[in-house]
């Protein structure tokens, strides 16, 4: 790669890369599993605009940044440099390639803080750049992926990609006290958090591409797993429901048809082998798919194998909605990647708590903030680090 670069140009440089790089890890949770990625928009050594990658499935960070220099007051033609964090990618995926916006664009130098880690990829969106006569500098060092975005490392580590499964995002709601369901006279019994992290809750379902839950879940909640305003989305989440035996009534709400403003995905329904045949046939009937999964027991499925026939059916980040049973088992089967903790204001409740798990965990890059009344923990499990 050129490296042609003066050295107050590569401090100055570094120093850009290395800010983008730590803004960038504000959005890792809204992100994951892709990395956290900043790009700036250059003339003559002044920053025109900035973009990161906020949203998973959104834009990627080289793409908002050419987008914000658009909306500037400086002419296309002055733009010179685009500085980006990780190399630009250069295949079709959620979004179109970046290398073509950026020659869309008319860019000549592009400076890269570090190669895009997958041996398909490594390198070559910089040869495209290349090959188009854009001057490439690989400055690396001052973004450096094991400090911007550990977690994309992990997903593109040899067993992860061996071994592939979904980025699976565990959320949950409890009392100060750590009771996974709320007094019987609080939220009818059943809503813990406030209504600003509800909001946020159907945001983080417009940004996954499957929803899983428990038949436990279905009978005591009867819940839509729809995604609602505030939040819309084009391609709304595929909802699987974990269901040994079949428990699923056929007229549960989740077969309901969406309202206005709502949005959900087809329903499959996953079952132990030998299950009722007629209950099978009311659930096709109700709108359902039904398919069979190996299980550890007669009581249970085989967590594994649910998460590979997600893989198979597309599905690459997935959030797990469910309650105390399966959500012990993810987590303590190594399973979840990232988790969501909600807790409300509120003491007492009924039922279990995780309270023991979370004093065993060990968490990566965690996040603390309000919500509403509530407060809210993120974090990466290092079981996946």
């Amino acid at each position: 790669m050129n490296m042609t670069l003066h050295t107050l140009d590569q401090e100055a440089l570094g120093s850009l890369l290395a800010s983008l790089g730590k803004a960038a890890q504000d959005y890792r949770f809204e992100v994951a599993p892709n990395p956290c990625v900043g790009a700036a928009v250059l003339s003559g050594g002044q920053v025109v605009a900035q973009g990161f990658h906020s949203a998973y499935g959104g834009p990627h960070a080289e793409v908002v940044a050419l987008e914000a220099a658009e909306a500037s007051e400086v002419p296309r033609h002055l733009w010179d440099t685009l500085v980006v964090t990780l190399e630009p990618c250069s295949t079709q995926g959620k979004t179109p390639p970046c290398v073509e916006a950026i020659l869309a664009a008319g860019i000549r130098s592009v400076v890269v803080g570090s190669l895009d880690p997958n041996p398909r990829h490594r390198g070559r969106g910089l040869r495209l750049l290349q090959a188009a006569g854009v001057t490439v500098h690989l400055l690396e060092g001052f973004s450096r992926l094991e400090d911007v975005s550990p977690h994309f490392l992990r997903w593109t580590a040899d067993e992860r990609v061996r071994r592939p499964r979904p980025w699976v995002i565990a959320k949950w709601a409890q009392t100060m006290t750590g009771q996974l369901s709320p007094p019987a006279d609080v939220g009818l019994g059943r809503t813990i958090s406030s209504i600003e992290s509800l909001a946020e809750v159907q945001e983080l379902r417009a940004n996954v591409d499957a929803i899983v839950t428990g038949v436990g879940t279905v009978l005591h909640d009867d819940p839509r797993l729809t995604v609602r305003a505030p939040a819309s989305t084009d391609t709304p989440p595929a909802r699987y429901i974990l269901d040994a035996w079949l428990r699923t009534p056929p007229d549960a709400r989740l077969f309901q048809e969406p309202g206005p403003g709502e949005s959900g995905g087809p329903v499959t329904i996953l079952c132990l082998p030998g299950s009722n045949a007629v209950r099978w046939r009311a659930l096709e009937e109700a709108g359902a798919r039904v398919l069979r999964v190996r299980g550890e027991d007669r009581l249970h499925l085989r967590l594994l194998d649910v998460q590979q026939l997600l893989w198979l059916n597309g599905h690459r980040r997935v959030l797990l909605e469910t309650g105390p049973t399966l959500l012990r088992n993810y987590l303590e089967g190594g399973l979840v990647d990232q988790i969501k903790l909600v807790t409300a204001p509120i003491r007492g409740g009924r039922g279990e708590s995780l309270a023991d798990w979370l004093q065993e965990a060990r968490l990566k890059q965690p996040r603390m903030r309000e919500c509403g009344a509530d407060s809210v923990m993120e974090a990466f499990l290092s079981v996946n680090f």
